[in-house]
């Protein structure tokens, strides 16, 4: 069923019913402790990023599999995100989250409900033919059982003829398998994009950690070089990265009081995908997506940030091509 173009239509392949509970206390491995409160709210990456995008007031709609009645489609009805799903037999998954006073979280993923082939094939028609008319395509989170690792790939290439820009944040080998063709935007952390390039992530990690950045922007180079798209590296706390094939920007967070870093990037990538469909330049790119990603940090569970929470004037930018201190 195609339905009305929308600017940025997401797709969970795996989405999930988020549950959060906050504690007044550290995790304890083994020990009994009692949650402050306790949230359940839609989730997977690209309902996450769906939801930000609608608070910022563009069209939007997700795409994923569940069954007419699930508690994760009550809940998008309970928040009035729209969106489109592919029947299945069975439950969408729980996610949990544990979170520690400082915004530490502890999550514990469950693997999602298996799909066949027919329904792999299904879900990634309904993508195609919702796609006409979008700005963007988002392809957002891990792939369930009965799906190949190179099914994002499959759907990237059957889009080509929908005019429309794709996105991709996901990991391991679904990432691996994407960036064997082209792509317009990546969004991995530091460690995802060293296995994506075939470097050694300790290096990376290790490297970014003390603020040595010249190895992430060499392996986003190649990444640049391989697919055509921009590269949004996310580096938590430090702030992130934007690389594409005219520059180079690093940008730092404002100060904020940390209660669950669980969504963020996804906020992130949604700020990122409003501030392009909007027409911003890649600085400002950054500098939104920063701002989402910083916003959601400071929210409990995985709510999305609305616009007059972003603290923009904040995030510093620099250009790493040469040019002087932009924010």
């Amino acid at each position: 069923m195609t339905q009305s173009a929308v600017t940025i239509l997401t797709v969970t392949a795996n989405p999930s019913l988020d549950r959060t509970l906050e504690l007044s206390a550290p995790l304890h491995h083994g020990g009994v402790q009692r949650a402050t409160s306790v949230r359940a709210e839609p989730g997977g990456k690209g309902v996450n990023v769906a939801r930000v995008v609608a608070e910022a007031g563009l069209s939007t709609r997700a795409v994923l599999p569940a069954r007419t009645g699930d508690p994760l489609l009550t809940a998008l009805d309970d928040v009035a995100l729209p969106y489109l799903t592919l029947p299945i037999e069975g439950e969408v998954r729980s996610n949990i989250t544990v979170a520690d006073p400082d915004g530490t979280t502890t999550k514990i993923n469950a693997p999602g409900f298996a799909l066949v082939a027919a329904q792999a094939d299904r879900l990634a028609e309904l993508v195609v033919e919702n796609a006409r008319g979008a700005r963007w395509v988002a392809l957002c989170g891990s792939l369930p059982p009965g799906l190949p690792d190179d099914w994002y790939r499959t759907v990237i290439d059957a889009l080509a003829e929908a005019n429309c820009l794709v996105a991709v944040d996901t990991s391991g080998a679904p990432l691996a398998a994407t960036v064997q063709g082209r792509v317009d935007l990546l969004k991995p952390n530091d460690e995802e994009l060293a296995e994506a390039t075939g470097v050694d992530p300790a290096r990376l990690v290790g490297a970014t950690a003390h603020g040595d950045y010249a190895p992430l922007i060499d392996a986003a180079r190649t990444l640049v070089d391989r697919t055509g798209a921009a590269i949004l590296a996310t580096l938590g706390a430090a702030g992130a990265m934007l690389i594409t094939d005219s520059g180079t920007w690093f940008a730092t967070p404002p100060p904020i009081v940390p209660r669950s870093t669980v969504g963020a990037g996804d906020s992130a990538l949604a700020g990122y995908l409003i501030a392009e469909s909007r027409g911003d330049a890649a600085p400002d790119r950054l500098r939104t997506a920063v701002a989402y990603g910083s916003a959601a940090t400071a929210l409990a569970g995985t709510q999305p940030p609305r616009p007059d929470l972003l603290d923009l004037a904040g995030v510093s930018i620099t250009d790493l091509s040469g040019a002087a201190q932009v924010g």
